[in-house]
């Protein structure tokens, strides 16, 4: 079984447990997906099935979508309602000094990694380290923030959708816009509603998988928006072995076809390069 498979993830799951069940519906063990969401979130979760996981790393690099709300006034240990309260602070905030801090994240910055995460350092994951009390110097990212807008302001609840690069922490840029407003908050919920093209109108529930009620997607549909070149007969055989070819396309990253199947992935061997090299192999 091959394609990748759309999901709505329900609350109060991780993207593992996702995958774990996925992997008993579909008898298949080689799933894998392009993004984790945490446990408190719900939305779109690609999966990508047999030898699609290939294209787990292509398609997490991608632009996503989310609908985030914070809580005024208490600050968690895990950065959303889920934890313990550590702090708690009034606030003052008129709408129009919301709408100014929320633009003001536009753009490239800095963003620290928040310690109730997945990522290693010194080959253990951070919320192994907030777990044991142990004190860690947290990773910084760039990060790129292309829309950030306010849907709703009430009381102690402020409600925004943004559009944000790979690797961004919506619990993060919550704790961020908070300082800013001179108050603390906490994520009280997250919505993805897009990831790259897919979009979550398209996505299916659990239900639906046990249902047999759902439509995976072909690698042709998922790869559409890559630049698509037919491959000359004269680099048949290399394409098909791997190899280092002279670039054939125009973009940094291509489809190359046969017969309009794609047969590989390749991407510009370096900077100003003639040469191209394979990404991934199908």
């Amino acid at each position: 079984m091959d394609g990748i498979l759309l999901i709505n993830k329900p609350k109060d799951m991780t993207s593992r447990d996702v995958v774990n069940i996925l992997t008993k519906l579909l008898h298949t063990k080689k799933i894998g997906h392009t993004g984790t969401l945490d446990p408190i979130a719900t939305g779109v979760l690609v999966i990508c099935i047999g030898k699609y996981t290939k294209l787990c790393d292509l398609l997490t690099s991608t632009y996503k979508d989310y609908i985030a709300t914070i809580k005024l006034g208490i600050k968690t240990d895990t950065g959303d309602i889920t934890g313990n309260i550590i702090n708690k602070k009034d606030y003052s905030i008129t709408k129009e000094e919301l709408m100014s801090v929320l633009k003001s994240f536009l753009g490239e910055s800095i963003q620290e990694v928040p310690i109730y995460s997945a990522v290693k350092v010194n080959g253990k994951k951070l919320y192994e380290y907030a777990r044991a009390n142990e004190k860690v110097e947290l990773p910084k990212r760039k990060i790129n923030i292309t829309n950030i807008e306010l849907l709703s302001f009430n009381k102690d609840e402020i409600t925004f959708k943004t559009t944000v690069s790979k690797g961004t922490y919506i619990r993060a840029l919550i704790e961020d816009i908070c300082k800013k407003l001179n108050t603390v908050g906490t994520m009280s919920d997250l919505q993805r509603t897009k990831q790259g093209q897919f979009i979550i109108e398209d996505t299916y529930t659990l239900e639906d998988i046990e249902n047999n009620n759902y439509k995976m997607l072909s690698i042709e549909e998922v790869l559409k928006d890559l630049e698509w070149v037919e491959i000359p007969k004269n680099l048949s055989n290399l394409v098909h072995n791997g190899a280092i070819i002279n670039k054939i396309f125009k973009n940094d990253i291509a489809c190359l076809t046969e017969n309009n199947k794609i047969i590989a992935i390749y991407k510009t061997y370096d900077k100003d390069s003639k040469k191209a090299k394979p990404y991934i192999m199908l």
